[in-house]
């Protein structure tokens, strides 16, 4: 297979979301790259597949975003938005791991933020998990983090 395609290397699990949607987790390689993508997929009569809601993380930052949550108590229930953690992706770029409510729900947020000359304020890349899945995503996270463990 030439350096140039895309696979994928392993799927780590997924969390249904219900409306024939579900949530995965998977590591993927690209130009010999080795990343993690939590990415919604579809299932339907007129589509089956990965959609545009998702984000790819570094080795590394899916490791600190691990932590970050395994910090938190499997029962936790968000009171107030809160950010838990920034971290760099490249110059400009980071991914911000966040609790907020949107629509009388509370969430994991896990998006980009772009500041830079041309633009500041979030992405169009990230993933909203369901906060009330804490256990089961902690659980995905620390997978993610294994493969790399046992595929140096």
């Amino acid at each position: 297979m030439p350096e140039s395609s895309f696979s994928i290397l392993s799927e780590i699990g997924s969390i249904p979301s219900g409306n024939g949607e579900e949530i995965k987790f998977t590591v993927d390689s690209f130009k010999g790259h080795k990343y993690v993508s939590v990415r919604k997929y579809l299932k339907s009569d007129s589509y089956s597949g990965p959609t545009k809601a998702g984000i790819t993380l570094s080795p590394e930052i899916a490791g600190k975003i691990s932590a970050a949550l395994n910090a938190l108590p499997d029962d936790y229930k968000a009171s107030q938005d809160s950010e838990l953690g920034k971290y760099a992706k490249r110059q400009g770029l980071s991914v911000i791991l966040r609790i907020s409510s949107y629509l009388n729900t509370n969430g994991i947020d896990i998006r980009q933020w772009q500041e830079d000359e041309t633009y500041t304020g979030w992405t169009k890349k990230g993933i909203r998990l369901p906060l009330e899945k804490l256990p089961e995503i902690k659980r995905l996270f620390l997978q993610t983090v294994k493969y790399f463990e046992d595929n140096k």
